[in-house]
């Protein structure tokens, strides 16, 4: 049974405070390992304000991405796009970015992307802090939905068609069993009723499901909105 973890921060300051501290921790931390971004708006403050200070990693990092819109790397709904100014910052060699590929066809670029994670775990890098979303509608990284789990079985990352027309690719709950640190992080009154369901281990929400191989998750959230 997958273990929940909560913690309520006093305002969204409080959060993004926590979020870039976390972060800055895991990204420096020692030994050749991987830390998993994601995308929305609710990490994007602790990304400029990491890209702000100077953040520091290990030598041997990698950082690859939960979900990708599928759309140019240097279009602004990217989250690869978004995150440039911490990617920047940390001066990472191009080959251990992971990011989608989505200048290849949908298909391919789904193929590829769950190709690369499968070689990176192959060679002994784990993935150890590892940041997800939480939707409105108890959507997680690019999974919306029952079908898009099944069609997530037995891969590590998948095409998916998005509920607001648009595609992209996806990490599986497959992988996700592999993270060592999962953390959901969500903010935003809109997302309440997505939270309440996530503390209530609803077996119906989307992002409950999709981490039900893992031992155990965080959810950081906060009050006042």
């Amino acid at each position: 049974m997958t273990e929940l973890a909560v913690s309520v921060f006093a305002s969204r300051a409080a959060l993004d405070a926590a979020l870039t501290a976390r972060l800055a921790s895991a990204l420096a931390a020692p030994g050749t390992h991987a830390v998993m971004l994601a995308g929305g708006t609710t990490p994007m403050n602790a990304y400029r304000e990491l890209a702000r200070q100077g953040v520091r990693r290990d030598e041997r990092l990698h950082v690859l991405f939960s979900d990708e819109r599928y759309v140019p790397a240097d279009s602004p709904a990217s989250n690869y796009y978004q995150s440039r100014p911490l990617l920047t910052a940390l001066s990472l060699p191009e080959e251990e970015i992971l990011r989608v590929r989505t200048e290849l066809p949908l298909d391919l670029a789904a193929a590829d992307y769950a190709e690369r994670l499968t070689t990176l775990l192959s060679s002994g890098i784990h993935v150890g802090l590892g940041l997800l979303g939480l939707g409105a509608d108890g959507h997680t990284a690019s999974l919306f939905g029952a079908a898009d789990l099944e069609c997530a079985r037995g891969r590590y990352a998948l095409a998916v068609q998005r509920p607001d027309g648009m595609s992209a690719v996806s990490v599986s709950p497959e992988f996700l069993a592999t993270v060592q640190e999962p953390l959901f992080v969500v903010a935003g009154a809109d997302k309440r009723d997505a939270v309440r369901r996530l503390l209530a281990r609803d077996p119906g929400l989307t992002a409950w499901s999709a981490v039900q191989g893992c031992a155990r998750v965080e959810l950081w959230t906060c009050g006042g909105e």
